[in-house]
């Protein structure tokens, strides 16, 4: 009994020791392992830069967390992940404006003063956020007397109400004092006489001319095979052409979350058993509500509305039935009908022929209207309605026989409207109706009625259950744990049959990546954690398990030849291209036209006869914006050099040009260049602010 009381004590404090010791390692770990802060590894906890001051996660968390509360004030609900990416955005901009623009608002010595806030939030300036808050959805008026209210009451509001309103008053002083540093910029505008001169020349200025146009297609590329060396040369003096932002490209096996027979087995069972008590409960809606997997449980339908299954079953539905289950949209439903009644509006069921007239004269209307007589005898003489249609109808509804199915009354146009709801019973109207379409022959099929149903719905999802979910996860971490390269990981997937997809290029904000849907997780970890050729743990997604592979990353700015290839082999081409065709032009002599009868088919002379200096295209050439503005600059019948346009080589002859007449007031002109200057100056003050600021924004590495 000594030695197990002994051991007891001593065990003890072996677990002690251990337990401290684990500790001890994994504070270590943390700390001295790859990804320790304290030597400079792995991530740190920047999410970016903006006019050189770091923002951190806990700042920019602090920043979303008051727009997220401002959210539910405003709505009443915790905002969705798609409104949350709304919301993690406007924070970003917002600490874009307090680092960026405070700046320049305090150089310029501009706030927003108390005053400008009380009159902002209930004074004869309302700002438009708070009108967006305190809008009756409904009336779509904005009620002021709610917003006095919260503030005449918010001293003995509770503390977490009165700091949800602090921060709200807050968010709009950095979006007034923006309106006005807007204004105050946008005011300094001075447009000159010579400017809107010249505006008024570049839109009355004309020129005449004729041009010959060879297209780089002219040249077979079997002519111009750059070497990869030229390839890298050309690249390499044009590096900033193919500047890029960065990107990652990743190969994944997917493995697509789907139930199994069992599965739907086991829901259509279950459904059984809610039909059994779904058929003696009283309170439908509270039933179906407590018992569907998706909203809108209980409608009021007309008969035109009704799900297609009950509007083929109206003849036999009767109040207190439960109909199903059915398959449907990836669900099993049942359907109680809780009570039919008559409402004030009628529907009904029709089929129609249309015949249509070939154009708007006397005669084709007439050609119509007897071809639609003959149809209608057919139809009257007991013909298949549904065959005439298909074979005589121009209406889209031809290929269901005509068939309209239910409709209410004022749906259609009023002569076929009219036409229906006064005809007694079922069968083919006896006459043709003619509205704006061209003729209709129509049969009522179900008569018109104003029954109304009250529906109670239950969906029950058919999803995969936790053992097939299970299943699945171990087939894709078995592909995951026994292939550890890009090699493997291809090979493994030929041999099973799974096929290998590409993401394409993806950006470090995206969000989803082909038919997966939402992927920001593995987004963010082909940005943060891959490395080339290492394949990844299983992600989840909603709808697939993946398994990934990252084979390209590009950083931005960094111009990457392989990736760069094809475009510049053919800016190159097209440029070798384009010293063919002026070598081959240089031979030749006289006009355009027997020019390009000397050069060949490819060439061909085009001329136009208005020809605008604001133009930046030629017609039938395309993209010119070099050529048109040495057209303003030639003499008047004298041919050009050949000219490179975006598609082609030209050569130009000026036959007239026609200056802007004098006019004595350009004051239309500068009023147009003013206004076009006011509605850019936001956009441009930003780019610019912007730009100064320097921003790095490395969120994609949290979220």
């Amino acid at each position: 009994m000594g030695v197990f009381n002994t051991l007891r004590v001593k065990m003890g404090s072996v677990l002690i020791a251990l337990i401290g010791l684990s500790i001890l390692a994994f504070l270590l770990t943390d700390l001295l392992g790859p990804d320790s802060m304290l030597l400079g590894g792995g991530r740190s906890n920047d999410v970016g830069e903006i006019a050189g001051e770091t923002v951190n996660l806990p700042e920019y968390q602090r920043k979303i967390e008051e727009f997220k509360n401002n959210f539910r004030a405003g709505n009443g609900r915790t905002p969705s992940e798609q409104e949350m990416n709304s919301i993690r955005q406007q924070a970003w901009d917002f600490l874009i404006i307090e680092k960026a623009f405070q700046n320049e608002y305090d150089e310029l010595g501009l706030e927003v003063t108390n005053e400008e806030l009380v009159d902002m939030v209930q004074g004869n300036n309302i700002s438009p956020i708070v009108r967006q808050n305190f809008t009756n959805p409904e009336t779509g008026e904005f009620n002021k007397e709610q917003v006095v209210n919260i503030i005449r009451n918010i001293a003995q509001a509770p503390a977490e109400q009165q700091a949800q309103w602090y921060s709200f008053e807050s968010s709009l002083v950095p979006a007034r004092a923006r309106t006005k540093y807007d204004a105050l910029l946008g005011n300094t505008n001075y447009i000159t006489t010579a400017e809107a001169q010249k505006a008024y020349q570049k839109e009355n200025e004309s020129a005449e001319v004729e041009y010959l146009y060879v297209p780089f297609y002219s040249v077979n590329d079997s002519l111009v095979s750059p070497s990869e060396a030229e390839l890298k040369s050309y690249f390499n003096e044009n590096k900033e052409k193919y500047e890029t932002d960065a990107s990652r490209t990743i190969s994944y096996v997917s493995f697509e979350l789907l139930p199994s027979g069992k599965d739907s087995t086991y829901i259509k069972e279950e459904v059984e058993e809610l039909k059994k008590e779904f058929q003696k409960v009283e309170d439908d809606s509270a039933y179906a509500r407590m018992n569907s997997d998706r909203s809108n449980s209980f409608r009021t339908y007309p008969i035109a509305q009704l799900p297609k299954i009950l509007a083929s079953n109206t003849n036999i539905l009767k109040e207190g039935d439960v109909i199903g289950p059915y398959i449907e949209d990836g669900a099993y439903i049942l359907y109680k009908t809780s009570k039919i009644y008559d409402d004030t509006v009628s529907s009904v069921k029709a089929s129609h022929i249309l015949i249509e007239a070939e154009d708007d004269s006397d005669v084709a209307d007439a050609n119509a209207k007897r071809e639609a007589q003959e149809v209608l005898q057919k139809a009257r003489s007991g013909q298949d309605f549904a065959e005439l249609a298909k074979d005589n109808s121009d209406g889209p509804s031809a290929t269901r026989g005509g068939d309209l199915g239910w409709f209410k009354e004022g749906q259609m146009v009023d002569e076929f409207n009219e036409a229906v709801f006064n005809y007694s019973g079922t069968g083919v109207i006896n006459k043709l109706i003619k509205t704006q379409y061209g003729y209709h022959v129509i049969k009522v099929t179900e008569e018109k009625t104003a029954k109304t149903y009250k529906i109670a719905t239950i969906h029950r999802d058919i999803l995969p259950s936790e053992g097939t979910r299970d299943d699945l996860y171990r087939k894709a971490d078995l592909f995951a744990a026994t292939n550890g390269s890009y090699a493997e990981f291809t090979a493994a997937a030929e041999e099973n049959n799974y096929g290998v997809r590409s993401s394409g290029k993806m950006s470090p904000n995206q969000r989803t990546i082909g038919n997966l849907g939402a992927s920001r997780p593995i987004v963010r970890w082909a940005f943060t954690e891959a490395s080339q050729g290492k394949v990844s743990e299983v992600f989840e997604t909603d709808t697939h398990f993946v398994v990934a592979v990252l084979t390209n990353e590009t950083e931005k700015g960094e111009a990457n030849f392989n990736d760069s290839k094809a475009f510049v082999t053919r800016e190159l081409k097209e440029q070798m291209k384009a010293e063919i065709i002026k070598e081959n032009l240089a031979g030749l002599s006289g006009s355009l036209n027997e020019k390009a009868e000397a050069y060949g088919t490819d060439a061909n002379v085009y001329s136009t006869t208005d020809l605008k200096i604001s133009s930046n295209s030629l017609p039938n050439v395309g993209q010119a914006p070099e050529v048109v503005g040495a057209i303003f600059g030639l003499q008047l019948n004298t041919q050009s050099q050949p000219l490179e346009a975006n598609n082609g080589i030209v050569i130009v002859n000026v036959l007239n040009r026609t200056p802007a007449p004098e006019i004595a007031d350009y004051n239309t002109y500068k009023n147009q260049i003013a206004q076009s200057r006011r509605n850019n100056v936001s956009f441009e003050i930003k780019a610019a602010i912007e730009e100064k600021a320097d921003i790095v924004d490395e969120r994609y590495k949290f979220f």
